[in-house]
């Protein structure tokens, strides 16, 4: 059985679209066939096209604007007579500890992260309501919202409530509009080198990742329009975490003690026989574990983790 992903007919919407993540949404959308429109403050720099040239159309809007939203969304119904999907992508913040934030700051945060999409999705909802199949809407989420975020603690209550969020929608408005979230760990964008620095510093960043490198915006892109399509018909309220495996313990590595057989050097026992019972544990004994040292400096104005982009890539303001 074939399992082609086929969006042909349907017309979607990408918030923060242009750039990051959002345009490798977008490229993954036309690549299914879909009509998209990508919708930012910015122009892209270059039409975001598919393979075959299909190129996505433009809506400059500021997401936080609630009117220019709504206008938004009427003028893609004038122009295409429905709307089957919305991906809220748009988002970001600034690195700042708490003690050097202000309530204005952090309101502002919570307000692109949160609230926009809130402020989409009831537009879009207005308009997926009408259609008798309804439609799909998909947050991106982090990673940020499910671990301690230092340094982006707005930005991770935000991207927390925004999985919360998606759960309720798909419970209000089923079963006409499905809902559902990527939870999405670091991506390699045209702007990671602000976080991380040059080649050497992505590939270190990449290698504290089990599968030992950043995503690409495609590969969040195929999960969008994966989500969106037939195929997931019965997928909603779902969170589906596309982080490369997660974080290492910081415990293993402080204490010695490598995460895996490959990490320590090591060639892994055949998954299914397992070590043999009695046989001697391969691995070089831990060094005694070390005292606590003190937490590095913070960064520099102007390096990496405090430009204002956001680590996971859906970056547009």
């Amino acid at each position: 059985m074939a399992f082609d992903i086929d969006l042909s007919g349907r017309v979607a919407v990408v918030t923060g679209g242009t750039r990051g993540v959002g345009a490798g949404i977008v490229r993954a959308l036309l690549a299914a066939g879909a009509e998209v429109v990508a919708c930012a403050r910015r122009p892209p720099e270059r039409p975001v096209t598919a393979a075959d040239g299909r190129a996505a159309a433009y809506e400059r809007v500021d997401v936080r604007d609630p009117d220019a939203v709504a206008a938004c969304f009427d003028r893609v119904r004038a122009r295409h007579g429905r709307l089957d999907i919305l991906v809220n992508n748009a988002g970001g913040t600034p690195y700042r500890l708490l003690d050097d934030s202000s309530p204005r700051q952090a309101a502002r945060v919570v307000e692109l992260n949160l609230v926009a999409p809130l402020t989409a999705s009831l537009a879009a909802r207005a308009v997926m309501a009408r259609q008798p199949a309804g439609g799909s809407i998909i947050m991106i989420g982090s990673v940020s919202g499910t671990r301690p975020s230092p340094g982006t603690a707005a930005y991770g209550a935000a991207k927390a409530g925004l999985e919360n969020l998606a759960r309720t929608m798909a419970v209000e408005w089923a079963p006409h509009i499905r809902v559902n979230t990527l939870v999405v760990g670091m991506v390699r964008t045209e702007l990671s080198h602000l976080h991380y620095g040059d080649e050497a510093g992505l590939a270190a960043v990449g290698r504290t990742v089990p599968l030992g490198r950043l995503a690409t915006p495609d590969e969040i892109g195929e999960l969008c329009a994966f989500l969106a399509g037939d195929r997931c018909a019965y997928v909603s309220g779902a969170s589906l975490t596309v982080h490369g495996g997660g974080e290492r313990p910081a415990f293993l590595e402080a204490a010695g003690r490598p995460a895996s057989p490959e990490a320590a050097g090591q060639p892994a026992f055949p998954k299914a026989a397992g070590r043999p019972p009695g046989a001697p544990d391969p691995r070089p004994p831990a060094p005694p574990f070390p005292s606590a040292s003190p937490p590095p400096p913070p960064p520099a104005a102007g390096t990496g983790t405090a430009a204002t982009v956001d680590p996971e890539g859906s970056d547009d303001r």
